[in-house]
């Protein structure tokens, strides 16, 4: 049986997790009291108004789900979707291919439009799909794409689809902390994240955000929400002044978003935003000189996903196993299109450091040919 006392500390520059504060492993060690303990409801009262400035939105319906960014997913999918509602999903990866099967699951009646791996959609795309297609209820994007290392231009997007009459959902699962993201000057409708990534926190909560318009269409349905558990309409009595028990929530979790939270807001969004692109520039610079090449489009490509592919005649899988036994870094391995061929690099939240670009260059130097 594992000894857990024994587990060896990683530098963690994969997809996530990314390294955690030792100030939020603390704040989950703090003594566990209930569910509807009023100190708790405090924090759940804090952890709104924290997810409202890190979000950049004043939207009232604002929480943390109890599960990882996919649970976020589905839960926006869900409260906005009914059976047969038209749903446009902009797939540039796996993650927009993932919300596509999230959608068709809720029922959706849904158009999917992709661009090549690695690019981003233009807003005259959008309206084209608009056009031949649509209207449609909902328009779905994964703001940074954690397959590709491709960021999309939400801003442009946003108004066509709302040019439209349409919802926009927007994932920022990866990109949340860690880049700019404007709910509210974007004009988002319905916005989900995760807490691993740029926050630096555990896997196990994903913040959400819904506009009012979000929250009239999940007030004024046909239909019961297809998930009981990710029912915006009874967990926001939970989260807001009535305090109505839907479920038991994770209470050490959300110490740590708490506290996770704490941290960004600290620092700043705009310093941390600096510090991933300034850690990023330096990541990209050394990779290049070892003979590495970026995937996305360079106009576009993520400061805190890398996505590489490696010099040829290089084994991508036996250089991570090395990284990973002999310098305790862990890389993540590329998905779907760039399975075997590439690396996806980390730099988030508290891995976004000088130490963590040194460190994995300098291993590089010690394990290339």
């Amino acid at each position: 049986m594992t000894n857990l006392s024994q587990i060896r500390p990683r530098m963690l520059m994969g997809p996530g997790p990314s390294d955690v504060n030792p100030r939020v492993l603390e704040a989950m060690a703090r003594p566990t009291i209930g569910h509807l303990d009023p100190q708790f409801l405090e924090i759940l009262n804090d952890i709104r108004t924290m997810l409202q400035a890190v979000f950049k939105t004043s939207n009232k319906l604002t929480l943390a789900v109890s599960g990882c960014g996919s649970a976020g997913m589905e839960a926006c999918v869900v409260n906005l979707i009914e059976p047969g509602d038209k749903m446009l999903v902009c797939v540039a990866g796996v993650f927009g291919a993932r919300m596509k099967d999230v959608a068709e699951r809720a029922g959706a009646d849904v158009t999917a439009i992709s661009v090549p791996w690695g690019q981003v959609f233009t807003a005259d795309e959008i309206a084209e799909a608009i056009r031949d297609d649509g209207p449609f209820k909902v328009v779905g994007i994964v703001h940074a794409e954690t397959s590709t290392g491709a960021a999309q231009p939400v801003e442009t997007i946003s108004r066509v689809v709302h040019d439209s009459g349409g919802l926009l959902l927007l994932d920022t699962v990866t990109s949340l902390a860690g880049m700019p993201v404007e709910v509210d000057g974007w004009n988002v409708d319905a916005c989900y994240s995760g807490t691993q990534k740029c926050l630096s926190c555990p896997p196990g909560l994903s913040p959400v955000t819904f506009s009012a318009a979000a929250e009239d269409v999940i007030a004024n349905r046909a239909t019961k929400v297809a998930s009981w558990y990710l029912d915006m309409s009874m967990i926001r009595q939970y989260w807001g002044s009535e305090r109505l028990y839907h479920h038991t929530a994770p209470i050490n979790m959300n110490y740590a978003l708490h506290e996770a939270l704490r941290i960004v807001l600290e620092e700043g969004l705009p310093a941390r935003w600096e510090r991933h692109a300034r850690r990023h520039e330096a990541l990209k610079s050394g990779l290049e000189a070892r003979g590495f090449r970026y995937l996305a489009d360079p106009e576009h490509q993520l400061p805190m996903l890398n996505a590489v592919a490696l010099p040829d005649g290089l084994d991508e899988a036996s250089l991570r196993k090395r990284l990973l036994d002999e310098f305790a870094i862990e890389v993540g391995a590329g998905l779907g299109e760039y399975k075997g061929k590439a690396w996806r690099i980390g730099l988030m939240g508290e891995s976004a450091t000088e130490k963590h670009v040194n460190g994995l260059l300098s291993a590089l130097d010690a394990v290339l040919p």
